[in-house]
């Protein structure tokens, strides 16, 4: 056996990946020299301190980030202030944490680090001065950093500075990830204000058609319509299963074909491979709409719609196809670049941009139809794809 192994570490710092490397031995020497053991401590404390500080400025995760953004400045104590409150103090002398909102005005106020002197009567109280630099997101201060200390020397306000650099940008970093969220929870909630009303009236209207002549029938429906709704109107989940948006889409297939009847011709076949792979909520539902809506409209003869789920090695292809009235391609090409446009398909640009965003610009809709010869849209979703889970 070796007398040196060697180990690795992989920090995200500032969201930068960085491989730190040391060696350990028998007499459990874990780093090589003063410079590695430096490093590493270094990029540790402030890899254990960005997780909470990406949970935003209150107060349980603050208390967290504060610990180590203190063992970062190697001061006495330390403060992280939102723009109305102390919100962590972290260290000796907490009697000074009263003052820290007052030494933050002029931080607010200007955007720049400040140096205080602190005039302090408690016996054996190390703190004599505090550095306070702003938290700064997108251009406005959100925040401060105060480093405590018994002497405001040049050195420890470069660190403070830097070190609430460093901090704003995992609070930037935070923000984006709730501005995602938002943009996720708004994407979905407009594609459930698409769900047409007529289809919700029309549904109704063909269940009551059966309560007399077929009441099972009738019942049948009403689940499949009740099933359909509590799935399209879900509160939990970006992303969904394969089998979940397969059957949502067969309940809601079961309503049109209780209301067009013969003249809705449906084939649906789907590779079982295909079942557990994860997409986007409500990704296909809208198109399966798209679809019934385009091959029905104006037509006496019966109209077909066709969907397809095939296992494509490391991914899942689903196709589906109208025999209807098509689309004219330069409205299609407006919508699929963000103009709305709800007679070249419902939600087709915001389901582009969603798949895109998710998987990458190659996995976007594609889309092939002229008037009058129906439409054909693919899409394409690697069966694993690193970030993504389910339900």
């Amino acid at each position: 056996m070796q007398d040196f192994l060697t180990a690795a570490a992989i920090l995200i710092v500032g969201g930068a990946a960085v491989l730190v490397l040391w060696r350990g031995t028998r007499n459990k020497q874990s780093l090589s020299t003063e410079a590695q053991r430096v490093t590493y401590e270094t990029l540790h404390t402030a890899w254990s301190a960005a997780p909470p500080l990406r949970a935003g400025l209150v107060p349980d995760a603050a208390k967290k980030s504060a610990r180590h953004l203190r063992t970062l400045l190697d001061t006495p104590a330390l403060a992280l202030t939102d723009e109305t409150e102390v919100v962590a103090w972290e260290g000796v002398s907490e009697h000074h944490a009263a003052e820290a909102m007052t030494q933050a005005e002029d931080v607010f106020l200007t955007g720049r680090t400040q140096a205080f002197d602190i005039g302090c009567t408690e016996p054996n109280c190390p703190i004599n001065c505090a550095v306070v630099a702003p938290l700064t997101v997108e251009g406005r201060v959100v925040g401060t950093l105060a480093a405590y200390s018994r002497e405001a020397s040049a050195g420890l306000v470069r660190a403070t500075n830097q070190v609430a650099r460093w901090a704003a940008g995992q609070l930037e970093l935070a923000e984006l990830d709730r501005s995602r969220t938002r943009l996720v929870e708004a994407e979905v909630r407009a594609l459930r204000a698409q769900i047409s009303p007529h289809f919700i009236y029309n549904s109704l209207s063909a269940i009551a058609s059966y309560v007399r002549t077929n009441p099972e029938r009738a019942r049948t429906l009403l689940l499949d319509f009740a099933d359909f709704t509590r799935y399209s109107f879900r509160r939990h989940g970006d992303f969904t299963t394969l089998a979940e948006e397969l059957r949502s889409i067969d309940q809601y297939l079961a309503l049109e074909r209780a209301r067009f009847g013969e003249r809705l011709k449906v084939t649906l076949q789907v590779a079982p491979e295909v079942l557990p792979v994860t997409v986007p909520f409500l990704c296909l539902q809208p198109l399966v709409e798209n679809a019934v809506r385009h091959g029905m409209e104006g037509k006496v003869e019966p109209g077909h719609i066709q969907i397809y789920a095939n296992d494509g090695g490391a991914e899942a292809q689903i196709t589906i196809e109208d025999d209807g009235i098509g689309m004219d391609p330069d409205k299609l090409r407006r919508t699929l670049a963000g103009q709305v446009d709800e007679s070249a398909g419902i939600g087709l640009g915001n389901i582009d941009e969603r798949l895109r965003r998710v998987y990458g610009d190659e996995y976007g809709l594609v889309v092939e139809t002229a008037c009058g010869l129906g439409t054909k849209i693919t899409v394409r979703v690697p069966k694993y794809h690193a970030g993504i889970n389910g339900m």
